[in-house]
């Protein structure tokens, strides 16, 4: 029996600001941005700012020198932040699910940017349980994480349903024996989510490509 939800962040409860924001700084600098991307998103985890083990600095620090990228780190950043707009029909179905006794959760591959973007705790207060990578150290990135996850919510596998945009990020989920939903499309998200766990989520369509948040 279902116990829990775990919802990502970038890509399911917002926007996909990362992948958004680098594809922009990318367009004005004149740089591909399916390669920009690319490297920005493996730097985030390689610089290990991903995971706490280094400053924002350090990482664009390190685009900049692996891209050329111009600008300030405020500026980059900027490009990024702005993008993340929470998806209110989304939001509204995290308060469905809680309201039927679900223990929620939010599982994210994020920075200080989480914190910053959610000052008042209007979002995060949703949640039972925040496990951002830059607090856990864990990105879902490595299997393990999944693991982590059910120890740390001290739920069984198949209690659980994950909900990600990132194919990679389900398939490891999926292989730990956790529920999941790739998150394509609202309707989408709003049929399974009803097939899973019982609740229908309100109407609204913010569509949205996978991506990597």
């Amino acid at each position: 029996m279902l116990r829990s939800v775990v919802f990502d962040f970038g890509g399911v409860l917002a926007e996909e600001g990362f992948r958004e924001g680098l594809r922009e700084i990318a367009r004005k600098n004149g740089l591909d941005p399916d390669d920009f991307s690319f490297t920005a998103d493996l730097l985030i985890y390689t610089t290990g700012y991903l995971t706490g083990h280094a400053t924002e600095e350090d990482f664009w620090k390190a685009v900049r020198e692996r891209t050329g990228v111009r600008g300030t780190d405020k500026d980059l950043r900027g490009e990024i932040l702005k993008r993340f707009l929470l998806r209110p029909p989304v939001v509204s179905c995290v308060d469905l699910l809680r309201a039927k006794g679900f223990f929620l959760a939010m599982l994210s591959d994020q920075t200080n940017w989480l914190e910053e973007l959610d000052p008042s705790g209007s979002l995060s207060g949703r949640f039972d349980r925040v496990l951002n990578s830059m607090r856990t150290g864990r990105s879902k990135r490595t299997a393990s994480t999944f693991g982590y996850l059910c120890e740390t919510l001290e739920l069984e596998p198949r209690e659980m349903l994950f909900i990600d945009d990132n194919k990679g990020h389900i398939e490891r989920a999926t292989n730990m024996g956790l529920n999941t939903i790739l998150y394509t499309t609202y309707e989408d998200f709003r049929k399974k989510v009803q097939l899973m766990t019982g609740v229908l989520c309100g109407p609204g369509d913010p569509a949205a490509p996978p991506g990597t948040g």
